[in-house]
């Protein structure tokens, strides 16, 4: 049996049932966070490109582990937040992402 998750304390992402393999959605917390969905698992990283403002969540394009911002190209790894080409340099910020009782949890920074 596995332990119990308190909740109190994360942020509500969505129903595991609600994003399907390969999809994206933006959360406005914290600023704004993105979360995806990568063969059954789900991560979270901050929302802008680093690169210049524009909307991973909302406008980005994930292809496997890798988010394509649509603005300039930039791509970035959503298991680590890093970037993979120019014109980013900056890695995003990366959330830790709790699933439980089939709803999906971004952990605020815990830095």
């Amino acid at each position: 049996m596995a332990p119990e998750i308190s909740t109190a304390a994360l942020i509500f992402a969505c129903n595991e049932e609600d994003l399907a393999d390969g999809e994206t959605l933006r959360l406005e917390a914290d600023g704004g966070i993105a979360v995806y969905r990568v063969d059954g698992e789900f991560f979270a990283t901050s929302d802008s490109c680093s690169h210049e403002k524009w909307s991973l969540g909302e406008e980005g394009e994930l292809e496997g582990h890798e988010v394509l911002c649509t603005l300039h190209m930039a791509r970035f790894d959503v298991r680590t937040g890093a970037p993979l080409c120019f014109p980013a340099v900056l890695a995003l910020k990366k959330y830790r992402t709790v699933l439980s009782d089939d709803r999906v949890y971004v952990a605020p920074n815990e830095d």
